[in-house]
């Protein structure tokens, strides 16, 4: 069976929450690990791994069944790779002897990633011949990922592995991280609590608070959700799947066309025919009653609004609208929910500014 799914049960107290979990999650793909500190992210993660183990609990990777009843494969078995937040490299070892060590478990029969694949694919062929002490934070994480690769995994599990990493880190490596995704058919979960990072790279979402999953599915359609428990203020939105239609060289600009419409955006030198993501922030979506042309807004999508919820301020409220066959949301005023008499099925414009959107 190609790219077979996952399913893990587990049960296990601890004084300040229980973890609570009954999941299928896809066999291919990122899985985002989503929720606030303290939700049980890692916790699921290290059960996965093997570094917790819970009595009653039940794991199945693919046709392999890891955990059932008295049945328990010790983590050093399971092939798996982890990234922990720190990389943890052996610190008198070279890159490449870091590299190496892992190799010890795999028989060369079983390699389905090469080292030198997972070197080309994190871009550190330069760094070789060097200690850890003379790597920056960015670097290290890309050998770490790199080790952890060249064990030939199932699975890959990432415990935030962007969270020891200043904003300047982050940028340098993300690339790598969708590099991985695009590139390798390993699923890979990845525990997170910062949406950017999410919207980045998920193609699926497990939603955790205080233990329990309180959503799991497609990124898109979670993300569009409006009664979730987790909160996301400033951060909330949706991601939509879309490809690269038109350039205009002269503004600077790029049409996406997605499932529902299109949308201008900067130009960030992606090939026409290329697939891209889109992040549409609900505070940078406006609702008007009529498509007005004497406005600064390059887009404006007929949409329907499908329900408003509350925000965290009373002022404001949340919309989710459907545009087409995709989801948008939009944070407004309740002022304006009255003053533009807006009720689930209504017809509006959905504005949206292009320099808002990020590919």
């Amino acid at each position: 069976m190609d790219n077979p799914a996952i399913q893990a049960r587990f049960r296990l107290a601890f004084p300040a929450f229980t973890l609570d979990v009954d999941l299928s999650l896809p066999g291919r793909g990122v899985t985002a690990l989503f929720g606030h500190s303290g939700s049980g992210k890692t916790t699921l993660l290290r059960c996965i791994a093997g570094l917790e183990k819970v009595p009653g609990g039940f794991l199945r990777m693919g046709d392999e069944t890891w955990q059932e009843g008295e049945a328990f494969l010790p983590t050093h078995r399971r092939p798996l790779g982890y990234v922990f937040q720190e990389a943890s490299l052996f610190p008198h070892l070279t890159v490449k002897r870091n590299l190496e060590y892992g190799l010890k478990r795999v028989a060369a029969s079983a390699r389905k990633v090469s080292l030198e694949h997972a070197v080309e694919l994190l871009g550190i062929a330069h760094l070789l011949d060097r200690l850890p002490e003379r790597l920056s934070g960015g670097e290290k994480q890309r050998v770490a990922i790199a080790r952890a690769l060249a064990v030939s995994p199932r699975i890959l599990l990432m415990d935030e592995p962007l969270a020891a990493l200043d904003l300047a880190r982050k940028r340098e490596i993300l690339p790598y991280l969708e590099r991985l995704h695009d590139e390798l058919d390993i699923p890979v979960l990845y525990v997170s609590h910062a949406p950017d990072e999410v919207a980045h790279l998920a193609d699926h979402i497990v939603v955790l608070d205080q233990g329990r999953a309180v959503a799991a599915g497609p990124l898109t359609d979670i993300l569009a959700r409006l009664d979730l428990p987790i909160k996301l203020g400033e951060d909330t939105g949706v991601v939509l799947d879309a490809t690269v239609a038109e350039r205009d060289e002269h503004w600077h600009l790029t049409r996406v066309d997605f499932d529902g419409g299109h949308f201008w955006a900067r130009d960030a030198g992606h090939a026409v025919g290329q697939r891209v993501r889109v992040r549409v922030l609900a505070r940078d979506v406006s609702i008007a009653l009529q498509h007005s042309f004497n406005t600064s807004i390059l887009n404006a999508l007929p949409a329907t609004v499908e329900a408003i919820a509350d925000e965290s301020h009373p002022a404001l409220a949340l919309l989710r609208l459907r545009v087409g066959a995709s989801p948008l949301v939009a944070r407004i005023t309740r002022r304006s929910v009255q003053a533009l008499e807006l009720t689930p099925g209504k017809v509006v414009f959905a504005q949206v500014k292009a320099v808002a959107l990020v590919g």
